[in-house]
């Protein structure tokens, strides 16, 4: 289950996702507290060019995400999780807004803001908002001014551009708009004391007082929600959890080879186990990046297969935590066993939201399909009528 090492052909991203991967994992057990944030990490992503990655390439960036970069971005996502699951949900928020903003941007807004992303801005998508009401945009004219909040927001405090979706007073349906904000203000981070993720810097962050410019506005009314890129965006954080299950299932490798426990039939049958498990959520995740970057099938057909793909991939994580709790025993629940922080990160971020709707809707939608069952996923034009 270790890595390999890059091949000579490997593209620029992926052996960049490697080199970071490499130095979140180092640093990942100091950055395990409340209100910490991978700061350094962050600050290599930038150095090595993946927060401007995602820019497409024909506006200074490497397409990464587009259909030919697809399994790339797939690949970036998993490597990064692997070394650091905060991190990694940092980055596939920033990913997420960059394609948003190629998604529905207009020519000057995408030059503005994937040159923010070149110089090393730090993106991220907020769109979950207090029960007792979320963000509002008032105004008609060049200015438009916010008041209320997000929650949930990763990054709180350090994504310096941050999507958000607000409404108009007696409008329902939501707007996008990209808002800069300045590092180190306007978040709170002190109901954040989740299980796991602490490093993730989840928090709730005011906006009353923020003025933005009218040309702040990314699209129109509820495009955010647009499928199948709405739920269908969902195989990047199956990505990203996928990484997790890999650093899972290495600690619990390296655990058996270092105390000589690996030769034992039931150790090595619950290894195998693990592995079939793994390489599913594996399977999963890439069939589920082609099909959501290819677009051949319809749009609720895309968004049943990735509902599928992320609930796979959280059945693979819970099954390898069990069987990698089980073998290691209680040494993995000491805080200074690896397999400690990196269970409470992986257990918190498999946790995604409306999962029995996810399934119950990807089940309908292949009791209604006119297709076989056997052709539902295949992305050639002729299946996908």
């Amino acid at each position: 289950m270790s890595e390999p090492g890059p091949s000579p052909d490997e593209p620029a991203a992926v052996r960049a996702a490697r080199s970071v991967s490499a130095g979140a994992a180092r640093r990942a057990g100091a950055q395990d507290r409340d209100g910490g944030f991978p700061a350094e990490d962050v600050a290599d992503l930038a150095a090595l060019g993946l927060l401007a990655a995602p820019v497409p390439c024909d506006e200074g960036g490497a397409g990464l995400g587009e259909e030919k970069g697809a399994q790339d971005l797939a690949a970036v996502l998993r490597l990064v999780g692997a070394g650091s699951l905060a991190l990694g949900r940092l980055y596939e928020g920033h990913v997420n807004a960059l394609q948003l903003v190629a998604r529905y941007g207009t020519p000057a807004q995408r030059r503005r803001l994937f040159a923010d992303a070149r110089a090393g801005h730090l993106f991220g998508v907020w769109n979950t908002e207090p029960s007792e009401g979320g963000l509002v945009l008032a105004g008609t004219g060049p200015i438009l001014a916010l008041s209320g909040e997000k929650t949930f927001a990763s990054g709180a405090g350090f994504v310096t551009r941050a999507l958000v979706t607000a409404r108009r007073p007696g409008e329902a349906a939501p707007l996008m708009l990209v808002v800069p904000l300045e590092a180190g203000t306007r978040a709170d981070l002190s109901a954040w004391r989740a299980h796991g993720m602490r490093a993730s810097a989840t928090g709730r962050l005011d906006f009353t007082g923020l003025t933005v410019m009218a040309d702040a506005v990314l699209g129109g009314p509820d495009d955010y929600h647009r499928q199948p890129h709405f739920s269908g965006g969902a195989w990047r954080f199956a990505a990203v959890q996928l990484g997790g299950i890999e650093a899972v299932a290495e600690a619990w490798r390296g655990h058996l080879a270092g105390t000589g426990r690996g030769a034992d039939p039931h150790q090595l049958a619950r290894l195998g186990e693990g592995a079939i498990a793994l390489e599913g959520a594996r399977l999963w995740v890439a069939q589920a990046a082609r099909v959501v970057a290819g677009e051949a099938l319809p749009p609720e057909r895309i968004v049943a297969y990735v509902n599928l793909a992320r609930l796979a991939v959280e059945r693979a994580g819970l099954d390898v935590l069990q069987l990698a709790q089980r073998s290691v025993g209680l040494q993995g629940f000491l805080r200074e066993h690896p397999l400690e922080r990196l269970s409470r990160d992986l257990a918190t971020y498999l946790r995604q939201p409306a999962p029995d709707r996810a399934l119950t809707g990807a089940a309908a939608e292949i009791l209604a399909a006119d297709a076989t069952i056997g052709d539902l996923w295949r992305t050639e034009p002729e299946a996908a009528r």
